[in-house]
């Protein structure tokens, strides 16, 4: 699991030249220096939308070309047939508008929203969106494979997502360089690396899936260590 930043899109992008990849909170524009950042190498792998218009947020983001891997997107259980054929009609878009550009869509749903928006994606084929994690989400077991980034806090308790295997990006806020490696650097410690998740998933005949033999365990996915240590 990477620890990357996550800045307002008016902070200044140089002092984190360093620090890339970053995220983007979006906030209606772009600091002056994101166009010579992007130039210079500085990657965005996910820019957070406020989601209060996400069609129009969306598009003056792709305007800007940032070449973001991501666009996130806050989606509350929708409470009416109504509700839930609007957020579809707005994913549909933008999935049209970002076609061809390698930019895909990750859904922060609201607490409690998983398993409504998981039936509404399910009934209209949505497979090419996804999620992304956040402390507020209370079972991710059912959005593990299509997972595809996450923001944390410090101290946020990152075991039961590791349980699933999840090792990509993980957000967290920060308003200086210094201040984020220090938050970085005790969440790294808690949450070391992992390799496979703590149940490995089934095959299609129910066995379950083993590892090569070749593949080495780190210490603290022994069991016996972990015994050791608890």
């Amino acid at each position: 699991m990477r620890f990357v930043p996550l800045i307002s899109s008016h902070s200044d992008p140089t002092p984190w030249l360093s620090l890339g990849p970053l995220m983007l909170r979006w906030e209606g524009g772009l600091h002056a220096q994101w166009p010579s950042a992007v130039r210079r190498g500085l990657a965005v792998h996910a820019v957070h939308l406020p989601g209060e218009a996400p069609v129009e947020e969306g598009m003056e983001v792709l305007r800007h070309g940032l070449g973001a891997d991501f666009l996130v997107i806050p989606v509350g259980r929708p409470q009416t047939r109504e509700a839930g054929f609007r957020i579809l009609g707005q994913l549909e878009t933008l999935l049209e508008a970002t076609s061809g550009r390698g930019i895909k869509l990750a859904l922060r749903l609201e607490p409690g929203a998983e398993s409504a928006m998981l039936d509404l994606l399910r009934q209209a084929h949505g497979e090419a969106v996804g999620f992304c994690w956040h402390p507020g989400i209370l079972d991710a077991e059912p959005l593990a494979d299509r997972l595809w980034c996450g923001v944390c806090e410090p101290g946020t308790d990152l075991r039961p997502l590791q349980a699933l295997g999840y090792r990509w990006d993980m957000a967290l806020a920060a308003e200086d360089p210094q201040t984020f490696r220090s938050e970085a650097a005790a969440l790294e410690a808690a949450h070391p690396p992992v390799l496979f998740p703590a149940e490995m998933p089934t095959t299609a005949l129910g066995r379950p899936v083993v590892p090569d033999d070749s593949l080495v365990f780190g210490q603290h996915l022994n069991p016996e260590s972990r015994r050791g240590h608890s």
